[in-house]
């Protein structure tokens, strides 16, 4: 089993107990919502931007981190586990986090390595893992085509945001459904 396959199963290991046993308040949601917001926003802007398996894209959200995908999965997670009304959620969601996006950024680094060989290493270089930095890497022109809503749509980014909402749609209604 692939390490996607693996990271989106167990993830629901996760899911299940939290929807059983979060308390989540409309105050939770709201500050959830607000986390999640960006996240959304970033992964679909990377979604709509990356060129995957057929070169190795630099631009857009790709010139602050290497893997914006990844940042706006976490800040979804967080908003998520936030809603949820317990500090033992984000905890939760902050380690199995940190063990299977760890192992999936190292997996990435190494293929991205092998196939796009100096140029990624150039890239890796300059643009850090996860923490976005401040100015935008401009290596050169290429991968500068910008974002389009068919590349959105073919990389089904808006699985997350049907995602997300239904999430706080259900912790909303338990939230008002216990008030």
């Amino acid at each position: 089993m692939n390490l996607r396959k693996l990271r989106l199963r167990a993830v629901w290991l996760l899911v299940v107990p939290f929807l059983i046993l979060s308390r989540p308040t409309v105050a939770a949601v709201a500050l959830g919502v607000a986390l999640a917001a960006p996240g959304l926003w970033i992964r679909g802007w990377s979604a709509g931007t990356i060129h995957k398996d057929r070169e190795l894209t630099t631009s857009g959200p790709y010139a602050f981190t290497r893997n914006p995908l990844y940042v706006g999965s976490f800040l979804i997670g967080v908003g998520v586990a936030v809603a949820g009304g317990h500090w033992i959620w984000p905890a939760a969601f902050l380690l199995f986090y940190g063990a299977v996006y760890s192992r999936t950024m190292a997996h990435e680094k190494r293929l991205l390595t092998d196939v796009f060989g100096d140029h990624y290493r150039e890239y890796a270089a300059n643009v850090p893992a996860f923490l976005p930095r401040a100015t935008p890497y401009r290596p050169g022109e290429e991968g500068t085509d910008g974002f389009q809503w068919a590349r959105y749509r073919r990389n089904r980014e808006y699985e997350a945001a049907l995602g997300a909402v239904a999430a706080f749609g259900f912790l909303l209604a338990k939230a008002l459904w216990a008030a």
